[in-house]
Formats: C-alpha cells, sequence, structure tokens
C-alpha cells in the first residue's frame, strides 16, 4: 500500500510540481492539496495522511501556525518547504519547534547534482517519515518524554560510571530531526562546561548561522557558527557551517577550526560530514572525547565514530524510539561502536553524569 501524502502550498505551480514527481514513486500517493494553512489542518483531519508537505509563508494561515495546530490537534510527519534565505532559515526553525521532523529548500535542486538525484532525495526524505509513522505509530510524534524513561536509560553501572574518563572535547553529530535534539541538550548546559563542543549538523548553507545564533539565545553556553582560525575554548559550542568541511587541527591545549571548501573531500558526500570532522578529533584529542550520534538518515558518523573509538574515545546514540530517523544512531550501534542508545530527552543528563560528575 503506497504511503499518503497532502501537499500544502499557495502555488498551484509547485503543487502540481510536487504532485508529478511524487507519483512518479509507486510508493507514494497524493491524497490531497490545499492552498493555506487552514484548508491543511481541515484536510489533515479529513485524509490523515501519512506525510505533509507544508509551505512556510501562506495566505490565511501560515505554515508555522498550521504545524502548531496539526500537532496539537492530530500529530503526524510534517516536511518543511523553505528559501534558502535567512528569513526562510529562522522560518523553518520556527516550524521545527512547532513540531515539523523535517525540511528541504523549496529549490530542492540546490543541494542535488541534477534534477534525476533531486527528484529521487525528495522521495526518499517522505518516505523515511512516512515509515516512521506507520512503525511506531503517531502516538510517538506527541508522546510525553517521561513515558520512554525507564526503557531508554541505563543504570549508571552499565555507563562506566566505576571509571573515571578523561575528557577534552565532546562531539555531537546529526541530521534530520538533529536541530530540536541539539536544543535539548545544549540547552541543559550550564554556563561553566568545562570542555568546547564541537557539532555537525546536516544543513545548508543559509541555515547553520540562524541556527546558531538561535542557540546561542537560547543556551547558557555559548553557541556560535565555527569560522576558520576558531580557537577552542571550553563552554562554547562550535557548529560546522553549512556546504563547507570543517576540522580540528593543532595540539589538544591549543586546537582550531579549518573550514575548507567541500571541494577539497570530493569523497565526502555531505557537507559538512560527520566523518570527517570526528577523524581529525581523533588526531587532536585522541580518546579524551565523547561522541555522540543523534537521529538522522543515512550512515555518516560510523567511520569517524570507529576512528574516535580506535583511540579510546567513548560514543553514544539515541536510541531508536527518540529518533525522527534511525539511520545514523544505528549504523553506529549495529558496528558495535556506540556502548549506549539513550533517549533524547536524557541524552543531556546523561552527557553532563559522565563528564561533569
Amino acid at each position: 500500500m503506497a504511503y499518503r501524502i497532502l501537499i500544502v502550498d499557495d502555488s498551484t505551480f509547485f503543487r502540481r510540481r510536487i504532485t508529478q514527481i511524487l507519483q512518479e514513486d509507486s510508493e507514494l500517493q497524493v491524497v490531497g492539496e490545499a492552498k493555506n494553512g487552514l484548508e491543511a489542518i481541515s484536510l489533515a483531519q479529513q485524509l490523515k495522511p501519512d506525510v505533509i508537505t507544508m509551505d512556510v509563508e501562506m495566505p490565511i494561515m501560515d505554515g508555522i501556525t498550521a504545524v502548531r495546530k496539526i500537532m496539537a490537534l492530530c500529530p503526524m510527519p510534517i516536511i518543511m518547504f523553505s528559501s534558502l534565505t535567512h528569513d526562510g532559515a529562522s522560518a523553518t526553525l520556527d516550524a521545527l519547534d512547532a513540531g515539523a521532523l523535517d525540511f528541504l529548500p523549496k529549490k530542492f535542486e540546490d543541494i542535488a547534482l541534477n534534477k534525476k538525484e533531486a527528484k529521487l532525495l525528495l522521495q526518499d526524505r517522505i518516505k523515511t517519515l512516512a515509515r516512521k509513522s506507520t512503525s511506531l505509530g503517531r502516538s510517538v510524534l506527541s508522546q510525553p518524554p517521561i513515558a520512554r524513561f525507564e526503557t531508554s536509560q541505563a543504570p549508571r553501572s552499565a555507563i562506566g560510571k566505576n571509571i573515571r574518563k578523561s575528557y577534552k572535547c565532546l562531539a555531537i553529530g546529526t541530521s534530520t530531526g538533529g536541530p530540536v535534539a541539539l536544543q535539548k541538550i545544549l540547552m541543559g548546559f550550564p554556563h561553566s562546561f568545562p570542555y568546547p563542543i564541537i557539532m555537525v549538523q546536516h544543513m545548508p548553507a543559509a541555515f547553520t548561522e540562524a541556527f546558531a545564533n538561535r542557540l546561542n539565545d537560547l543556551c547558557k553556553i555559548t553557541v556560535k557558527e565555527a569560522k576558520q582560525g576558531d580557537v577552542l575554548v571550553a563552554g562554547t559550542a562550535y557548529l560546522a557551517p553549512g556546504g563547507c568541511q570543517m576540522t580540528i587541527e593543532g595540539r589538544a591545549s591549543s586546537a582550531h577550526i579549518r573550514i575548507s571548501d567541500a571541494e577539497r573531500y570530493p569523497e565526502m558526500t555531505y557537507k559538512p560530514s560527520v566523518d570527517l570532522t570526528f577523524a581529525s578529533l581523533s588526531n587532536v584529542f585522541g580518546g579524551d572525547v565523547l561522541g555522540v550520534i543523534l537521529t538522522g538518515m543515512g550512515a555518516d558518523g560510523r567511520e569517524g565514530c570507529r576512528e574516535l573509538k580506535s583511540q579510546g574515545a567513548k560514543i553514544w546514540a539515541q536510541d531508536e524510539k527518540s529518533s525522527v530517523v534511525y539511520g545514523m544512531p544505528q549504523a553506529v550501534t549495529v558496528a558495535n561502536i556506540a556502548e549506549q542508545n539513550f533517549d533524547i530527552e536524557h541524552m543531556c543528563q546523561q552527557i553532563k553524569s559522565e563528564m561533569l560528575d
């Protein structure tokens, strides 16, 4: 049975275009169209689609308001389409805060090599979200976090707390679902967090600065988009800029960031790449790193984590139930690289217990 999709956009041309692309895939069926947020709410309740594609800017009711209301009335996976501008980035982040699970640039060819790849990317992202909904049930989208506590949090003795490990850096890699997951973790850190934090989030170049600024406004620690030459300091989180590659160089006592054009690493599919950044951390900090892989499609991070672990680093991953997409956490888990999986609602506390206590 095909996954059922509701398309929401005020542009007749864009609705027709998305419909054509999705229905080229036999696993996808467009069951309805809405031209504003108000219509979207009504059709979402009537049709109960597996996934909704949602525009941000629309008349009568905008996409952010519609997402918030749909998630309150009948939670379901929503993927946003937005412009690659600063305003578009801010609005998309608002939509993710409201409950949307993923986003793509409205000109999604901008993050693909050709039209065929762009079509496959759109189809795959929507099918991935649809599978999440049908495999776990829509209740997981709005389930209170405390209900998952006992099944996802390991006893302290199980995570090696009897042996005190030294750390010099926290590294986090993520993709789909990452913005919300990162926010949950970073907001719980104290101003005096004693280590630098390196973050790689798969995100277009136009989005990373706006995302870093938002996190900086919300968190006690300092959060910034990483720049060439930044020297790592404790209590600061450095977000890899989109469209580039970020590596860490120097000695542990004076490590600094190098930002390179993506063309320098043609073998890397993702820009930025978790694998590349994490591998560079192993050269600088050895095993004195806690590496965390959060929700995301694909397997980026597995080889970087493998390199870190070979140096003695500890690797954790988000659990399946709280991941929007379990691809990246699953990759390090099934490869026996991740030592533990934790619910995102308790990942921050686990990190603090491991690194600060």
